[in-house]
């Protein structure tokens, strides 16, 4: 039987790759801003984050999370973000 391969992503705030299910993806909504895809399926373009505040930091600083969506993220929208990431990294530690 054949070994199924995992899909690698990197962190746009540490540069790291890491496999796809340790990393949490953020999608550009159609109406604007910005979510977290907590199924990973979600249509729209995404960027993926380490759980840890740490890679939060980096990329917010590095303006990557815009960056890497196209779209401009305003400061509230990345306080929304980083709100419910904490609550995500409870939820899964």
């Amino acid at each position: 039987m054949k070994t199924k391969k995992t899909p690698m992503r990197r962190c746009v705030g540490c540069m790291e790759s890491k496999p796809k299910n340790q990393l949490i993806r953020i999608v550009a909504k159609k109406e604007g801003g910005v979510m977290i895809d907590r199924t990973g399926k979600a249509n729209g373009r995404g960027v993926y984050l380490c759980p840890g505040p740490q890679c939060f930091a980096a990329a917010k600083k590095k303006r990557a999370i815009p960056r890497g969506l196209e779209i401009e993220v305003n400061e509230q929208q990345l306080e929304e973000l980083l709100e419910e990431l904490n609550q995500y990294e409870v939820k899964n530690p």
